[in-house]
């Protein structure tokens, strides 16, 4: 089968587009033909160092992916041979206290694809029955693959760590990328107020059209008085950001008295000023967030299944041209999610 593998360490030049073997499915496995994929901030981090992760060279990349399922096992009772379908891309252990309260995504031997193991950037991928879902039938290859790391990400941070209220006002930093977007939608969802912020105007213009109600251009305005006025001098309920360092200061100093920060990033650096006083003095609660569970998956499939959620895609790119999608990607242009088209195809088999 085809394969997008990482040879080495360093730029595009050790991302390999080539040849592997199709993989063998064990029992309580699933082989899923591949038809949507697409890349991540990891992708960039397994690929310049793969740093604190334990992998092994060659490795195939790739996190996201929805296709259909080609082999499984004859007691399998969810899935269906032919069926289309998305993938959760966490495999934990079952056996641990976190997989057994149902908070794998914690999991003490917690392996991503495309991180700890090969990945979704080929032809074929086989991963456990329980790490394969229905894809929604209002979306397509590319859009349910999307949903697999970013929108869940999302998920995980806006309700079940930030619990969003509708009443509420959130502050969501560097719209663009994928889990800042569908913060921002799933807010909308509820009919929460939503601030975001971006260095590039065109990208706050694309987010008042997704509903955002009010912007802040980090290049011009200082964050948190900006914020500050947006709220009557009050501050925001929530923060959502995943940049880290370089913004944390900003985001304590919008919260409101007893405000809620989730972040789930690190992109600026991971050292931030820890401003402990104003965090106890003004009792923000702060919480770390990473992925998510197979239930949190489940309920954002149903509300793409009613038509009430859709990941924006940023393009759509062909297996060969991976390379330009991880420049693009590593240069901050995109909007949404950059797809990869496996099987030639984006749309149901």
């Amino acid at each position: 089968m085809r394969a997008i593998t990482i040879t080495g360490h360093g730029g595009n030049e050790v991302v390999a587009i080539g040849e592997r073997p199709v993989p063998v499915r064990r029992r309580g496995e699933v082989l899923v033909k591949v038809h949507g994929s697409g890349l991540n901030r990891v992708d960039l981090y397994m690929r310049d160092s793969g740093a604190g992760i334990t992998h092994r060279l060659p490795q195939i990349m790739g996190l996201d992916a929805a296709g259909t399922v080609v082999d499984l096992d004859d007691e399998e009772r969810c899935l269906s041979s032919g069926q289309a379908v998305v993938i959760h891309p966490g495999i934990g252990c079952g056996r641990c206290e976190f997989c057994l309260r149902g908070e794998h995504v914690l999991c003490t031997r917690m392996q991503f694809l495309g991180e700890h193991r090969d990945g979704t950037l080929a032809d074929y991928v086989c991963v456990p029955a329980g790490n394969v879902f229905p894809m929604p039938q209002a979306l397509d290859f590319i859009e349910a693959a999307a949903l697999g790391v970013a929108p869940v990400t999302a998920w995980r941070m806006v309700f079940t760590k930030a619990q969003l209220r509708p009443w509420e006002t959130v502050l969501i930093f560097g719209i663009g990328g994928a889990v800042s977007l569908s913060a921002l939608q799933f807010a909308k969802v509820i009919g929460a107020r939503v601030i975001v912020t971006s260095r590039d105007p065109a990208k706050l213009a694309r987010a008042v059209e997704l509903g955002a109600d009010a912007t802040i251009d980090g290049a011009k305005e200082d964050i948190a008085t900006r914020t500050l006025e947006l709220s009557g001098g009050r501050g925001v309920d929530v923060v959502i950001e995943n940049v880290g360092e370089a913004v944390w200061p900003s985001a304590l100093k919008s919260l409101v008295r007893g405000g809620r920060i989730v972040t789930c990033g690190a992109t600026s650096g991971d050292r931030p000023s820890a401003d402990l006083r104003r965090l106890f003095i003004r009792q923000l609660q702060v919480f770390g967030s990473t992925h998510g569970t197979f239930a949190e998956f489940r309920d954002l499939l149903a509300l793409c299944e009613r038509g009430l959620f859709r990941p924006v895609i940023d393009s759509r790119l062909g297996f060969v041209d991976v390379h330009a999608g991880l420049d693009r990607l590593e240069a901050g242009r995109q909007f949404g999610k950059i797809g990869i088209e496996i099987a030639g195809t984006s749309h149901h088999a």
